[in-house]
């Protein structure tokens, strides 16, 4: 007898499922939708613009590099006048050029000494991450810079520059030990 129960719960269940379905798909409700639709339809389809145009990517060109550095003192007035009555100072251009010439020397640092038979040797780092050995006499920088004097904190230079009247002044210039905190 359960099982004739069971059946006929089952068979109610499907057939009210069913007359709801029917119920729902009969009615004509719709209408109004089946309408926008047709409309929509009929309209005239549009275009899409075409993908704009972008000029290619011009790359910049930095000239400036031969000038002095914005960053560097520039030579003041008062060293041209007073070193344009000095005709003996020039650059030795027939000198071989070293190595550290071929550097800004703000691109140079002092990274530390070495004392080797009594000769003391200033440790020059460059971008490139190499170590240098310098002594008094070498050459560094760009502009003809000869260290006169070194000591274990600090080398100094004398730099020969243009002074802008087809001349040349000497400038001295500090290169300091710099320290890793």
């Amino acid at each position: 007898m359960l099982q004739i129960m069971n059946r006929f719960v089952k068979l109610l269940t499907v057939s009210t499922v069913c007359a709801f379905l029917f119920a729902c798909t009969a009615q004509d409700d719709h209408q109004d939708l089946r309408d926008y639709m047709s409309e929509t339809i009929k309209k005239p389809k549009g275009e899409i613009d075409p993908l704009p145009t972008f000029s290619p990517y011009k790359a910049f060109v930095y000239s400036a590099m031969t000038q002095r550095s914005p960053f560097e003192k520039p030579v003041l007035e008062v060293q041209r006048l007073a070193g344009s009555g000095q005709l003996d100072v020039k650059p030795d251009l027939n000198r071989e050029r070293e190595f550290l010439e071929s550097f800004n020397l703000s691109q140079l640092k002092m990274v530390g000494t070495l004392r080797q038979s009594g000769v003391l040797w200033a440790l020059i780092g460059d971008d490139a991450g190499s170590v240098h050995r310098v002594k008094e006499g070498n050459y560094l920088g760009k502009n003809h810079g000869r260290i006169v004097a070194s000591s274990d904190l600090q080398l100094e230079l004398l730099e020969i520059v243009s002074d802008g009247l087809d001349g040349w002044l000497e400038r001295p210039r500090t290169l300091t030990l710099e320290e890793k905190e």
